[in-house]
């Protein structure tokens, strides 16, 4: 959290561990967010994966953005990462414990959106069609 908004929560009276907790959520809504971390979570939610095959099974993403998610998620401690110690060396991608309530979640939030997407794509086009609503 920059030192500007940790000064305004200090004046408005929040105390530095309420500030703290502020500034985890931020991130956790940041990371949850993403839609890369949402992917990788989703696909790895059926088991271990190798790099190789995370790669092929998340269409789109490039190996830099890939690596920098597998990163910051075994940071958070949603994955695992584990390294065998054979020729040629091979490393699996799995959820932990707590990356797979995440995938719980998200699976519960695409669930969601797969039963009310008709509704969804229809509030869009009337929008679209005829602009916000004057205020």
């Amino acid at each position: 959290m920059d030192s500007a908004l940790r000064a305004r929560l200090a004046t408005g009276g929040v105390t530095p561990e309420c500030a703290a907790t502020i500034e985890l959520v931020r991130d956790v809504l940041a990371r949850v967010g993403d839609k890369w971390t949402v992917l990788v979570i989703t696909t790895l939610a059926d088991g271990p994966l190798r790099f190789t095959a995370l790669h092929e099974r998340i269409a789109g993403i490039s190996q830099r953005m890939l690596s920098q998610t597998l990163r910051s998620l075994t940071r958070d401690g949603l994955i695992t990462r584990t390294a065998y110690a054979e020729v040629p060396p091979r490393v699996e991608y799995a959820l932990t414990p707590l990356g797979r309530s995440l995938s719980d979640t998200v699976t519960h939030v695409v669930r969601w959106v797969q039963e009310h997407q008709i509704e969804i794509v229809r509030n869009r086009e009337e929008f679209d069609e005829t602009g916000p609503a004057t205020q």
